[in-house]
């Protein structure tokens, strides 16, 4: 769940009018609270510049994991027995094999120049049918 400022300022202003009060009510002085004021809203200022950057990937990582079992995928084979989607494997059949090769290096952290050392392209070539597959393969896309 992301950071909210809007509900935090109003729950520290509930909080902060309900503590002066009580400041008051013991006798403190007003420039002593004015003081507490200040300090406690740089307090407020620190922890929302840190909770609005804060990523909250844990629940989403954590629902990933329950419902995706990752499987890897080393070969041609691999990569298109992997796959669940009818229309999708008929998609990935009218590929050439070169460029499925290709995305298997690519899937599996090979650089685009260790990939055209690899299948004798130059790295443009390389590019170019990345991008093909990419276009074939974007109504896919979930």
């Amino acid at each position: 769940m992301s950071y909210n400022h809007g509900k935090e300022e109003r729950k520290w202003q509930r909080w902060k009018q309900a503590e002066e009060k009580v400041l008051r009510a013991c006798g403190m002085d007003e420039s002593t609270i004015e003081q507490l004021r200040l300090w406690d809203r740089a307090m407020f200022n620190s922890d929302r510049r840190f909770y609005e950057k804060l990523q909250d990937t844990g629940t989403y990582f954590d629902s990933v994991a329950e419902h995706e079992t990752l499987t890897e995928v080393y070969t041609v084979e691999d990569l298109l027995n992997d796959s669940d989607n009818v229309e999708l494997l008929k998609a990935l059949l009218t590929v050439d094999k070169l460029t499925l090769q290709i995305s298997v290096l690519k899937m599996n952290g090979y650089s685009t120049n260790e990939i055209a050392v690899l299948v004798h392209l130059s790295t443009e070539a390389i590019y170019k049918r990345i991008a093909v597959l990419k276009k074939k393969l974007k109504k896919f896309q979930g």
